[in-house]
């Protein structure tokens, strides 16, 4: 009996101790969209320059530093 006790009193401890935790929101950081992630190019001459922009947006409430791009 004693045991179960300790047992139920050691969970609700744990529960709310870790529930914040558990619970916790999406901290508000950078969050990347692209609304578009591939594009196929039309034929091309060899030596012709072909330039297409993808765009990157942002979704988060904090600043996105873009370090690197490299293509596929």
């Amino acid at each position: 009996m004693r045991r179960g006790i300790l047992a139920a009193v050691a969970a609700t401890v744990a529960l709310v101790l870790l529930a914040p935790v558990a619970l916790a929101q999406d901290d508000g950081g950078p969050a990347v969209f692209f609304p578009q992630t591939r594009y196929k190019f039309s034929p091309v001459l060899d030596g012709d320059k072909v330039v297409h922009e993808f765009v990157i947006q942002n979704k988060g409430t904090r600043m996105l530093n873009v370090r690197r791009v490299k293509t596929a």
